[in-house]
């Protein structure tokens, strides 16, 4: 049997309360279960995260910057080739230097009048592309602040 000081020894109750349990000692709190309201505390969304310049929030940002620049820069390989390849091909093929069409040489039509076409195709593919990158991102941020608030 246990002493009074001992470890798992149940303390006995005050002579007079052993058949009480409806009333709590004076200058004592009844503990009936954790707060789960009070211990959850609301996390902001990341958008303020962005908004603050936080670690997080320059790494969101950083990835969109990158997703951005690689659209970017690959439109501009594309470009660069297609357009920067007429005249190398113009060289190399003599026989195309010589090609007339409507009274116009053939390179004059190709890099006159087919190259702008070519930027507006490659303009609204661009805006389209870039949209779809904010529209990943935006959904990113949501998702990640609608699972951290669950």
């Amino acid at each position: 049997m246990s002493g009074p000081g001992e470890r798992g020894a149940a303390p006995s109750p005050p002579e007079g309360r052993a058949g009480r349990g409806d009333a709590p000692a004076p200058g004592r709190t009844r503990v009936t279960g954790p707060r789960t309201r009070a211990s959850r505390r609301l996390r902001h969304p990341v958008t303020r995260e962005i908004d603050e310049q936080t670690g997080l929030g320059e790494a969101y940002m950083r990835s969109l910057l990158q997703a951005q620049l690689r659209l970017a820069v690959r439109l501009c390989a594309v470009l660069a080739v297609v357009l920067g390849g007429l005249p190398v091909l113009f060289m190399l093929v003599p026989e195309l230097r010589e090609q007339r069409v409507a009274g116009l040489p053939l390179a004059w039509v190709l890099l006159g009048g087919l190259a702008y076409p070519c930027f507006v195709a490659c303009g609204w593919w661009y805006v389209r592309q870039a949209e779809r990158n904010e529209r990943d991102f935006a959904d990113l941020v949501d998702n990640r602040w609608a699972e951290r608030n669950r």
